[in-house]
């Protein structure tokens, strides 16, 4: 079975919607073994997909084309992930300098950022 790169990336949930993952693919940010790829492009076993996501680079191995979109735990049987474990460090560093502010206390006050900064120089 052969399906359309578009429909492939969207039925292993790497995008929430078909057309987010055409825009990705008229932006040059798929790519199958090393040739960027336009929607249409047919993927099949064996093929290598190397898709850039926000500041992340990440790689898949095809093991069966699909063309439906499959629940959350049945992603594994066709699509392999090859993402060297560094491109994931980055988005747990991402998460660790996050903010966190309950929902409804609105901005900051000057007190606030001021005790907010220094326990930023203090952590590092």
């Amino acid at each position: 079975m052969i399906a359309r790169i578009d429909k492939y990336l969207w039925s292993v949930r790497l995008f929430k919607t078909r057309s987010q993952a055409t825009e990705a693919c008229k932006s040059g940010k798929i790519i199958i073994n090393g040739k960027a790829a336009k929607a249409s492009k047919e993927v099949s076993i064996g093929n290598i997909i190397y898709v850039k996501k926000d500041s992340f680079n990440l790689s898949f191995e095809v093991i069966d084309p699909i063309q439906k979109r499959v629940g959350a735990k049945l992603i594994e049987q066709y699509i392999k992930d090859l993402t060297p474990e560094s491109e994931y460090n980055k988005l747990e560093l991402m998460k660790q300098n996050f903010e966190y502010r309950d929902r409804g206390l609105g901005r900051p006050t000057k007190k606030d950022r001021r005790i907010i900064s220094k326990i930023k120089q203090n952590n590092d």
